[in-house]
């Protein structure tokens, strides 16, 4: 160990070389340190420009990608509302007050029991049941 007075004595004696010192120094720097102010501010305002154009460029590909969801939401909706309307439509078609009502107006009356024909075919077989979940 060295003491504070063998210190400051061996600084004395032996002082750092200036020159290897400065060339280190300016290796480390920047080049745009060496520009000067004019050219700096240049090359600045134009840096911004570029990254304010490179922005607003993302900006407006973000607008239409946004404005293109919203149509598709919008078409979405529509279609969901005419399928709600489409299906109410059948669900009345197919009740059985509309079919009695839509028979009627073509002329067709309701079978009176007492007049039904039944046509008997001899050694006809019955159709064996395929599927058993099918039974009336």
């Amino acid at each position: 160990m060295y003491s504070l007075n063998n210190r400051n004595a061996t600084q004395r004696h032996t002082s750092p070389q200036p020159v290897v010192a400065a060339k280190r120094r300016r290796q480390l720097y920047p080049f745009f340190i060496h520009m000067g102010p004019v050219a700096l501010c240049i090359t600045s305002v134009l840096l911004i420009g570029l990254m304010a154009v490179l922005y607003l460029g993302q900006q407006g590909q973000a607008v239409a990608v946004n404005q293109q969801i919203q149509d598709v939401r919008a078409q979405q909706a529509d279609l969901q509302r005419k399928n709600q309307d489409l299906t109410y439509t059948i669900a009345q078609e197919r009740s059985p007050a509309n079919i009695a009502a839509q028979a009627t107006k073509q002329g067709l009356v309701p079978a009176d029991p007492k007049n039904v024909q039944i046509v008997v075919v001899p050694n006809l077989q019955p159709v064996p049941d395929t599927n058993p979940r099918l039974t009336p």
